[in-house]
């Protein structure tokens, strides 16, 4: 029933920023006298419609944007549908350029007043860090492009002569992952701290295979940071079990090696099927010593050696609430937004086109956020991104979107009236555009949706079966 509502909550949503985003051009051609023929959320033909003053609201069958139908505007009927009253756009008293430049401006700047309206309540409310604020490393991967270069224990300083703000999480991309990730050219520099001396260590990156329907991976060198091993889960009769672990023990080391990483201690026990491992664990503030042997369970196939356990995660992340100021949130959001779209052109970087989000993808965040503790706040600040993106987005120069029809707007006023030739070859390129873009928007949706298929397990919360020799 959650999910449901979840769902409810996030379609709603949507709905509410487009709705806002046409209301701005809808209020606007009010305000300067343009005829209004259609204000309807989504595209395609109306799933449902209704005429109130000459306006016919509906809501399309394509959950793809929205539109205020204006036919003195730039020709969109091959988009949006033909005008519902006979007549040609032409037999329409004249609107004047800098009409056409408030009408089309009105959208992006409603959707910019509701970032800010969302963003104020962030800054009453607050909102969680959800950062990694060490840069320590605590974990390196022996498959890993890092092995042998980085070390467990280094303190990261700075990725390719950028000094670094945490590990994971940061607003402005500078973290230690989002600067790996976003990293440009065939090396990657680190600056570390490593037993109180600085220096440089130069890796390569490796890009995790994907399936050919989901996105292509991002740049890793796999590394991660400290972390506590907490038990919150014993498998019953499992080697964890027999050997007398306790859920909120906390392993320390393992066969004489100090653990600074649930990563690591799993690695360990993988690789030690039917071996004795002496545990040193704290409980209730006391080390005590534990023997375990780990086993396969019989019941999953290829499995590697489990001791049983699940582990709690997350104690890495700052999650203390905050409250940044609006200006602070949009100058975020639009740093964000400008360096995705640097990386996206940049030759030398592996982010692409496939790596936007488009309605499914954004739904899918929503509703992950949602599904977090204290996720209501998480949603509020994503307001304040999205709704920046469009405005921002909607404003780029290119025919159908807000700023193709101030950049016409703009040539009419240098040029005079466009005659009826550049109207029909507009419409026509109004049209292929917008077949362009819907071709854009399904590549991503099948991105979105490939993500979303599979998913994966572990030495945690799940029915096993062990052998009955187990310790």
């Amino acid at each position: 029933m959650i999910v449901v509502l979840y769902i409810l909550i996030v379609v709603a949503l949507f709905n509410v920023i487009i709705f806002v985003h046409e209301l701005g051009h809808f209020l606007a051609a009010k305000w300067r006298g343009l005829r209004i023929d259609r204000f309807q959320i989504w595209f395609g033909k109306p799933l449902w419609k209704k005429e109130i003053n000459g306006v016919q609201y509906g809501l399309g069958w394509l959950p793809a944007g929205g539109f205020v139908a204006l036919p003195q505007m730039a020709p969109m009927e091959a988009v949006e549908g033909k005008n519902r009253e006979p007549g040609e756009p032409e037999s329409l008293p004249p609107v004047k350029p800098l009409d056409k430049i408030i009408v089309a401006f009105a959208g992006p700047l409603f959707s910019f007043l509701l970032a800010l309206f969302s963003a104020l309540i962030v800054m009453g409310v607050g909102k969680p860090k959800d950062t990694v604020e060490t840069t320590v490393i605590g974990y390196v991967a022996k498959d890993g492009v890092a092995h042998g270069k980085l070390q467990v224990g280094d303190e990261i300083l700075a990725v390719n002569g950028t000094r670094v703000n945490g590990f994971l999480g940061s607003s402005s991309f500078d973290s230690v992952k989002e600067s790996i990730m976003l990293s440009e050219g065939e090396k990657i520099d680190f600056s570390v701290l490593r037993e109180g001396e600085e220096m440089t260590v130069t890796t390569e990156f490796k890009i995790p295979d994907t399936q050919w329907w989901e996105r292509k991976g991002m740049r890793t060198v796999g590394i991660w940071v400290e972390n506590r091993i907490v038990i919150n889960f014993i498998s019953e009769g499992g080697p964890a079990d027999h050997a007398g672990l306790e859920e909120g023990d906390e392993i320390v080391s393992a066969s004489g090696e100090a653990l600074r990483s649930r990563q690591r201690f799993s690695e360990i026990v993988s690789n030690s099927e039917n071996k004795e491992l002496q545990l040193a664990v704290l409980r209730n503030g006391k080390e005590k010593e534990i023997v375990i042997t780990p086993r396969k369970p019989t019941n999953v196939e290829e499995a590697k050696a489990m001791i049983g356990v699940g582990f709690e995660t997350g104690d890495e992340f700052t999650k203390t609430i905050y409250n940044p100021g609006p200006l602070e949130q949009v100058g975020d959001s639009v740093l964000m937004m400008w360096v995705t779209l640097a990386k996206i052109v940049s030759p030398s970087s592996d982010v692409g086109i496939q790596h936007l989000s488009g309605p499914v993808g954004i739904g899918g965040v929503m509703f992950d956020m949602l599904s977090m503790e204290g996720g209501w706040r998480r949603l509020l600040w994503f307001m304040v991104l999205f709704n920046v993106n469009l405005a921002i987005l909607n404003m780029l120069p290119l025919p159908i979107l807000d700023g193709g029809h101030i950049v016409l707007a703009i040539v009419e006023i240098l040029t005079g009236q466009l005659n009826d030739l550049f109207a029909r070859v507009l419409e026509v390129v109004q049209f292929a555009f917008f077949f362009l873009l819907l071709g854009l928007f399904l590549f991503i949706t099948t991105k979105d949706i490939g993500d979303r298929i599979g998913g994966g397990g572990g030495d945690g919360p799940a029915k096993y079966e062990w052998p009955e020799s187990g310790s």
